[in-house]
């Protein structure tokens, strides 16, 4: 009888624990980060339940130098005690100083309204390299060329590859491996590579920032001899067309490495193995050439074999030669590192009549080709990228511009060779191969998608398989356009990070990935390429020298804060940057804000804009400006009201008031120079210039109802139904038209299959996003097929309109969600989720046969939500089958709000029917 009771009473607690638990530890929102160099490291994580109405009252973290040290609740680091809070994200570390190249282990228990959790799964950080000082060595590499590498004043250039050999008489405890390696770096020791990321470390603006990565290496070394081999390839530094555009095109120098290899052995002992001159080095190997635009070339007859292990003659290699460090600071790379995150087989594979092969992989993507082959040695493969075919079935090149976005690979011959590349990546959906000996077999070729190892975080579903395929399209598009930075496209001679393609389309994006931290990235750059004056780039980093002064692509910089506060509620993405911000628009309302408060410069206009039909736009380029001071204007304006929203969180009372008066004194400039009151709508009439004063709240009250009902006369009746955006209008174009109540015209947008259109997109055959509304007919010199900018506030509107899933800006990172969909005739079911900083978010309705919506939605714990229903009364709506109670504690009636009953309700699972 009394194991009985003492079973029933673990069974008891231990379901008691069960219903609370903390999941998903993050360090400045990594999982187990190694080589952080943050001296006071944010902590996060999640509370689930089962239960409804969950709250966190308090929480208690321990930090310790050893994990058996947690394993008996002790803290060596720190022992917060029990913090009465609710916050689960950004906790600062306050424990005892860290220190360089050390581990720290890490737990945390919360208490709650329900009971206590127990203790979380433990978690890690190591701290890596602080200081300067902390590197020990010297920046090696060879500052010049060599005669394979052809053009003195072409791109051609060959890895660099260098090796040090070294022994280790004593057990090992651990090893962290620390490594610089510009423009791209491989690095391998006892034979093998480390890790799993490609075109490493991320890319920056090398004289003001350089990134370094940290490994755990302990499982690679052993006792006795080890060796270290390090492959060099050029990425962003040493720069493609660097002599053709030299005005324009920034250059960096040759390739080059600092490494430091710290060793800490069993006895407490320790050393490091650096980067000087008795390291051995060349330029003679495989990779012949690697290049972001042109490709990459590998003779596998020019391999060296077991030149990365112990024991390799080396006698022939060159001594490693000092160079000049980049001069940008060093830093840890805190954003994910990209990989290959998935792999597709071939749709089909086409001969044609010279021997050359077409593979189709049905999807465009970023990435490279692998494949296998058999042949004599000094045979070559050449293969050629295209997104698409010409109306021959031949490669598409033409939109590629001079990028050449080839790969060459000679034989070693022999047994069954693979390869793929290691210093570059292409945008592609089909690859011409030649000069493969013997038939071609499916099963030899393999697609490798390379992004930002990113957690998707999103999924969206509708009774409409178009709009899924809209969704799915962009999901292609935007992880292959993140590469340690948000480019706009993979495959011509660009590849670089332009602002203007983002601004909403991020907020977008936060909702289908985890890119806080690629877009944390973007801020610090574009910080860091800020001129004294306060001049901001067009691009950032900053490769190339695009200094425009306009208001509406280096303002992404304000529109991107905000996002990270509100989406993650990290106010530092505000704080950090608030000078910069503040720095910018001084500079631009100095230069150019005349006495009657018009900005009066603009540079591109609304990019892209569609030409009134496909054949209007036949063989005309999309590269063409049309400035418009009513977009900078109207951009500045909304910028004043950012800047006051910034300077109350950031503890700037006079800053705000300033913003408040500047913005008001814009709006009636505004007014005053571009409403026409006689026809009530603004400047020419063109959506754009009618959607942002309406989106922006710029319109006088007494005149709003003109300008919105001109809007949806536009829309509905000139366009058709169809939009008529480009660039800019496309971010603030569905959820105004959602905003002034005309959902069904944005749903109607969203569905349509005629030009211009996303649908239009589809039906012509594409499976990302193209950079025109009329790739179809556009001249190719900019006509990207896998380009993000058009998707403009679609999946904006997708989750918060059509979804429900929208943060409360009072109350940041979902802590208090407004789930208010539109619910438009039309679609019979919406799905979606979102997995946020506070915990997975879902809402799903659906319409049934009885007239009648089911809706299905869970809050995380620790949260609650504002939840609006389209019915007449509160009686109308039932919860679980039941009328919902009036002294039900978890969803508590607020009121009637424009016509819909409004709830608030609490943390759990709820199924509402209405």
């Amino acid at each position: 009888m009394k194991k009985l009771l003492l079973s029933a009473l673990l069974l008891l607690t231990g379901s008691l624990f069960a219903n609370e638990r903390i999941a998903r530890l993050r360090c400045e929102e990594m999982t187990d980060p190694i080589g952080i160099d943050v001296l006071q490291p944010r902590l996060s994580w999640e509370l689930e339940s089962d239960r409804r109405g969950v709250l966190q009252t308090a929480y208690r973290i321990l930090v310790a130098t050893d994990k058996t040290l947690l394993d008996r609740d002790q803290g060596d680091m720190w022992d917060s005690g029990e913090i009465e809070s609710d916050a689960t994200s950004g906790i600062k570390y306050a424990g005892k100083p860290l220190q360089r190249n050390s581990y720290y282990y890490w737990k945390v228990k919360a208490n709650t309204n329900k009971g206590e959790t127990a203790w979380s799964e433990p978690a890690l950080w190591q701290v890596g390299l602080l200081q300067f000082q902390d590197w020990v060595g010297q920046w090696i590499g060879f500052d010049r060329r060599f005669p394979w590498d052809g053009d003195p004043q072409g791109s051609r250039l060959s890895a660099r590859y260098f090796r040090k050999e070294f022994d280790c008489d004593k057990e090992i405890r651990s090893a962290t491996a620390y490594i610089i390696g510009l423009g791209f770096y491989e690095l391998r020791i006892n034979g093998r590579k480390i890790g799993d990321r490609v075109l490493a470390p991320v890319q920056t603006e090398f004289t003001k920032n350089v990134k370094y990565n940290a490994f755990d290496v302990t499982d690679a070394l052993k006792r006795g001899r080890n060796a270290i081999g390090i492959v060099l390839g050029n990425g962003m530094y040493f720069t493609m067309q660097q002599f053709q555009q030299a005005f324009k095109i920034k250059n960096f120098g040759y390739p080059k490495v600092l490494f430091n290899l710290a060793i800490t052995y069993a006895d407490g002992s320790s050393r490091v193995i650096f980067t000087n001159d008795s390291w051995k080095g060349t330029a003679d190997g495989p990779i012949r050439a690697n290049n972001l635009y042109d490709g990459e070339e590998y003779d596998a007859t020019r391999e060296f074999p077991g030149w990365d292990a112990p024991g390799f003659d080396d006698g022939g290699w060159l001594q490693a030669e000092f160079v000049q460090e980049p001069g940008g600071t060093y830093e840890a790379q805190t954003t994910d590192p990209m990989k290959v995150v998935k792999e597709l087989a071939p749709v089909s594979v086409t001969e044609k009549t010279d021997g050359r092969f077409i593979v189709d992989f049905g999807q465009n993507l970023t990435g490279w080709m692998r494949f296998s082959v058999r042949g004599a040695r000094g045979q070559t493969v050449r293969l050629r990228y295209a997104e698409s075919l010409d109306e021959n079935g031949e490669l598409f090149t033409a939109n590629l511009r001079s990028a050449k976005a080839e790969g060459l690979y000679t034989l070693r011959g022999g047994e069954r060779e693979t390869y793929e590349p290691a210093f570059t990546y292409y945008g592609f959906r089909f690859v011409e191969v030649s000069g493969y000996p013997g038939q071609c077999d499916p099963s030899d070729f393999t697609a490798c998608m390379v992004s930002d190892d990113m957690r998707t975080v999103g999924s969206f579903k509708t009774s409409d398989e178009l709009l899924n395929r809209i969704y799915r399209n962009a999901w292609w598009g935007i992880a292959g356009n993140y590469k340690g930075m948000p480019v706009d496209c993979p495959q011509r001679n660009e590849k670089q990070p332009w602002l203007g393609d983002r601004g909403v389309a991020a907020l977008g994006e936060n909702f289908v990935f985890d890119n806080a931290k690629l877009y944390r990235k973007l801020l610090d750059d574009l910080k860091r390429a800020q001129k004294a004056d306060g001049s901001l780039p067009d691009l950032a980093p900053d490769f190339w020298r695009y200094f425009s002064d306009n208001m509406t692509w280096p303002g992404v910089m304000l529109i991107i804060a905000d996002m990270l506060y509100t989406q993650t509620g990290d106010l530092s993405a505000v704080s950090d940057h608030y000078d910069a911000m503040k720095k910018w628009l001084a500079y631009m309302k100095g230069r150019y804000m005349t006495a009657e408060y018009i900005v009066s410069r603009d540079v591109y206009g609304d990019w892209c804009a569609p030409p009134s039909t496909a054949e209007a736009g036949k063989g005309l380029s999309g590269n063409v400006k049309k400035p418009n001071p009513l977009l900078s204007t109207a951009y500045y304006y909304h910028f004043t009201g950012l800047m006051q929203k910034f300077a109350e969180l950031t503890g700037r009372p006079q800053d705000k008031a300033y913003y408040a008066e500047l913005g008001e004194n814009i709006k009636n400039g505004f007014n005053r120079r571009f409403y026409r009151s006689e026809d009530g709508y603004y400047d020419n009439g063109e959506l754009t210039s009618n959607l942002l004063p309406v989106a922006f709240g710029m319109v006088p009250a007494e005149e709003l109802p003109r300008v919105t009902a001109y809007v949806g006369d536009l829309v509905e009746v000139k366009n058709r139904g169809h939009l008529s955006t480009g660039v800019i209008g496309t971010q603030w174009l569905m959820k105004t038209l959602s905003g002034i109540g005309r959902p069904d015209l944005a749903l109607g947008i969203a569905l349509k299959k005629t030009y211009p259109s996303w649908g239009y997109m589809i039906t012509h055959g594409a499976t990302t996003i193209w950079e025109l509304w009329n790739f179809d007919t556009a001249a190719p010199d900019m006509n990207s097929q896998n380009h993000v900018m058009m998707l403009g506030d679609l999946l904006v509107w997708f989750y918060e309109n059509l979804a429900g899933i929208r943060t409360d800006p009072a109350k940041p990172a979902f802590r208090r969600i407004v789930m208010n969909p539109d619910f438009p005739e039309g679609l019979d079911f919406v799905e979606a989720s979102h997995h946020s900083v506070s915990g997975k978010i879902e809402s799903r309705w659906r319409r049934t046969k009885r007239k009648k919506t089911e809706w299905n939605i869970r809050i995380p714990a620790n949260c609650s939500a504002e939840v609006h229903f389209p019915a007449a009364a509160r009686e109308k709506i039932t919860e679980s089958g039941h009328t919902v109670a009036a002294d039900d504690e978890n969803i508590r009636y607020r009121g009637t709000v424009n016509g819909k009953q409004v709830f608030e309700v609490l943390s759990g699972e709820y199924s509402f029917v209405f």
